[in-house]
């Protein structure tokens, strides 16, 4: 009599938030903006700030509905870090990406961090989803 030999039953875990690794650090320009695309076709902004800060929000502007954000201004306004569409001038805080401007606009967030290894990695799921941002 011969023995069949199953293989041992997976174990089932579940997954961490997706994350991808954008670029280097390094390679980021304080207060400018990159675009960076989702593994499902989406794309972010991704920021770095003076202080060394990484932000991601939805690159599409929610006034515009233009792949733009990422080309915007980033500063502050009233001391809250904000980044500025480049066509219609509207203010959205990196924090949290509420408007500064209008309350019934928003980016939607993604966190990001600076890695062990010096790559910015952002997660491919919003932390922060504003009702009207359709596209993030």
């Amino acid at each position: 009599m011969t023995a069949t030999l199953h293989p041992a039953p997976s174990l089932v875990v579940a997954p961490a938030p997706s994350e991808i690794t954008v670029c280097p650090v390094d390679r980021l320009i304080p207060g400018r903006g990159v675009a960076a695309l989702l593994p499902d076709g989406r794309q972010v902004a991704v920021y770095l700030l003076d202080d060394g800060e990484v932000h991601a929000l939805c690159n599409i502007d929610p006034v515009a509905r233009a792949a733009v954000m990422s080309r915007g201004l980033v500063g502050d306004r009233s001391g809250v870090p904000a980044v500025i569409s480049p066509i219609g001038k509207q203010a959205y805080a990196l924090s949290d990406g509420h408007s500064l401007d209008d309350p019934t606009h928003g980016l939607s967030v993604f966190p990001a961090r600076v890695g062990r290894d010096g790559a910015v990695i952002v997660s491919t799921e919003p932390a922060v989803r504003h009702p009207r941002a359709t596209a993030a």
